[in-house]
């Protein structure tokens, strides 16, 4: 009976041996599959998305409804301060240099010198000095008041379609919050459906859904610079239509007294 118990310990000793180093076997197996692998994800060649296919794929899933809006925002709003930036450029000119070739006119040729000096001469300012002059004959304070009327016809001028730009600015978050908030109704409308808290739909709706206030913030922040600028030239060029409106005054006092 012993003996019959000593071989069968024997005998499970050996079974449990051998299963042990099966287990051990299978688990190396595993482990050197699993190291292939990694290997083989790590050796992968990495592919590289462009910034132009990434900002498309990205423009995509966000999906067409309010992207294309916000897009046609950042369209309208380039193309209006694309616009104002080159009138505003062609309306900037050397007020002093102008100034002083007026005044030689008028001391040489009179009245009509000076007008054609202004004619030959692109910018408000000398717009401006044309209207002044061509009152000069009448009295000073009748140059004064066309000079005044004929500042605030070109200061509108300046400032024509900024307001849209500001329009832009402000719809374009606004609309990419509306999609965000769209999105994720839609997001927990399918969680609503699915009768299950699924991590990949909540995670899903909401990426989709913050894309459209990422997108909307963008074009915010470049029309923003674009406007900034246009609002600083406009009060540059403002500016010194003030103080040559001043000058050709102070021109015309000095012109009747001699």
């Amino acid at each position: 009976m012993k003996k019959i118990f000593s071989i069968l310990a024997i005998a499970g000793a050996m079974m449990i041996s051998n299963i042990a180093n099966a287990n051990t076997v299978e688990a190396a197996v595993e482990s050197t599959a699993v190291e292939v692998v990694q290997e083989e994800v790590t050796n992968a060649p990495v592919v590289k998305t462009s910034f132009h296919q990434e900002l498309k794929d990205r423009f995509i899933q966000g999906g067409p409804e309010f992207m294309g809006i916000v897009l046609i925002c950042l369209i309208l709003g380039l193309a209006i301060a694309i616009e104002r930036i080159i009138f505003l450029n062609l309306s900037t000119s050397n007020s002093k240099k102008l100034q002083k070739n007026v005044s030689d006119a008028l001391a040489e040729g009179g009245v009509e010198a000076a007008k054609e000096v202004c004619r030959n001469t692109k910018g408000p300012v000398a717009s401006i000095y044309y209207q002044g002059l061509d009152r000069a004959d009448e009295s000073i304070e009748a140059a004064e008041k066309a000079v005044v009327a004929y500042g605030g016809v070109q200061m509108g001028q300046l400032e024509k379609n900024v307001s849209w730009l500001s329009l832009f600015i402000a719809l374009a978050p606004m609309l990419g919050f509306m999609g965000t908030v769209i999105g994720m109704i839609q997001a927990f409308d399918k969680i609503q459906s699915a009768g299950d808290m699924d991590p990949s739909l909540v995670a899903g709706g909401i990426k989709v859904a913050l894309l459209t206030t990422v997108f909307g913030l963008v074009v915010a922040i470049i029309l923003q610079i674009f406007y900034n600028y246009i609002v600083a030239k406009i009060d540059s060029i403002v500016n010194d239509m003030e103080d040559a409106s001043i000058s050709l005054i102070d021109i015309l006092v000095a012109n009747k007294k001699k």
